[in-house]
């Protein structure tokens, strides 16, 4: 499984409830071309990692994508022009 820091936590859960006041709905992790990892806004289904914030289910990570992911680190940085996410390896 993907370590999510708390501070990537905040910030996807701030993204969150820019985009949805659904509270069903949550951010999911998805492949996409050229190798990239990016998000969309999907509902939990059957087999889903779960990464939850304060009650709030802030990231979904389906099966295929858990030995993509796993070994990595999400964390939120600060950055000149605000605060962005980064992956790294454990």
């Amino acid at each position: 499984m993907i370590t999510v820091t708390d501070s990537a936590k905040e910030y996807l859960k701030n993204a969150l409830l820019t985009h949805s006041d659904d509270p069903d709905i949550s951010l999911r992790l998805v492949a996409k071309p050229g190798g990239q990892l990016g998000f969309m806004l999907d509902r939990e289904t059957e087999g889903d990692q779960v990464v939850e914030h304060k009650g709030t289910k802030v990231l979904l990570v389906g099966q295929e994508l858990v030995p993509v992911v796993t070994g990595l680190i999400l964390d939120a940085r600060d950055t000149t022009e605000g605060s962005e996410l980064f992956l790294s390896r454990e």
